[in-house]
């Protein structure tokens, strides 16, 4: 039985054969609508989704499958105190794989503990998500054709954006790949997300401003600075509009250059920006259900796939 917690559980061939398989769904739906057909997926989501809460539920519905859990801890027994622990030992009797997204670091990995089923860490707190990371490798290598020999520019709010310490995870163990880090100092990427770089002998640069480096770029994963990880809200204020990607910024940016995000998006991207057909945040979303539904097919071990 296997668990995703973070990108580095599974191989980069495991990634590729979930991305093939995703890339299969694709083409041909119909043939994999009844491939979970009376299994059951467990979505226990403590913290607000719709992307991912949605796109794992659609996946399974999609599949055959059904779909069981909760929206917000406060309709949960966590709000009488159950642990995480106890309520997976109690869910694992209702469902076949559980989807768990948790405002505390480290939470998906503490749910493992006592599963006797797979589980999906869909975000714990500012440290990992997994599933974005397969859903963003999906939406680049179908755009650009590969995941090996580009500049991969991550702007906006590094430190505590999980979708952005996932990604570095995962594309640096690809050939050829270099990043650009834009952020204020206050939220640069954490430092041993920086050591694993420099353990690997992978290049990267941190940068204050976009306009400096968005021209180097193949692609621009762009993210909101978080409210929610905020201790005051002066702060947040203070650094909410640090970073803003409008038509001007866009000029200057390779032709072939796409960007991504994991959205929701507040105000980092000006709407403008939509119709430049280098703007692929949307399709990214829609491509996530179908990363899920191979992801969810590959835990279940689901014959033939």
């Amino acid at each position: 039985m296997k668990h995703l917690i973070e990108p580095s559980d599974l191989t980069p061939q495991e990634i590729g054969d979930i991305l093939d398989l995703a890339d299969k769904i694709v083409e041909n739906p119909d043939a994999y609508a009844e491939k979970c057909r009376r299994k059951k997926l467990a979505t226990l989501f403590y913290e607000p989704s719709t992307r991912t809460r949605l796109s794992f539920e659609a996946a399974m519905i999609e599949l055959g499958g059904n779909v069981i859990g909760f929206a917000g801890a406060d309709s949960s027994s966590a709000a009488k105190g159950e642990s995480i622990m106890d309520t997976i030992r109690t869910v694992q009797s209702y469902a076949d794989i559980v989807a768990i997204r948790h405002p505390k670091e480290g939470s998906a990995k503490v749910a493992t503990l006592k599963a006797e089923i797979p589980i999906i860490n869909a975000g714990d707190g500012g440290h990992q998500h997994p599933t974005q990371t397969l859903t963003d490798l999906l939406t680049i290598r179908s755009l650009k054709g590969r995941l090996t020999d580009m500049t991969i520019g991550l702007c906006g709010d590094l430190m505590f954006g999980r979708t952005v310490h996932s990604l570095i995870r995962a594309t640096m163990r690809y050939k050829g790949i270099r990043f650009l880090l834009v952020s204020p100092p206050e939220l640069r990427v954490p430092d041993y997300i920086l050591e694993d770089l420099q353990r690997h002998n992978i290049p990267y640069q941190e940068v204050d401003r976009l306009e400096k480096s968005i021209g180097e770029m193949d692609v621009l994963y762009m993210t909101r600075v978080q409210k929610e990880r905020f201790f005051n809200e002066e702060d947040y204020i203070r650094l909410r509009d640090s970073y803003i990607l409008d038509l001007d910024k866009m000029a200057l940016a390779r032709p072939d250059m796409i960007v991504l995000h994991p959205l929701p998006r507040v105000n980092e991207i000006e709407v403008a920006v939509d119709d430049d057909p280098r703007a692929c945040y949307f399709k990214q979303a829609r491509l996530g259900k179908y990363v899920r539904m191979a992801l969810i097919l590959k835990l279940l071990e689901v014959e033939g796939c």
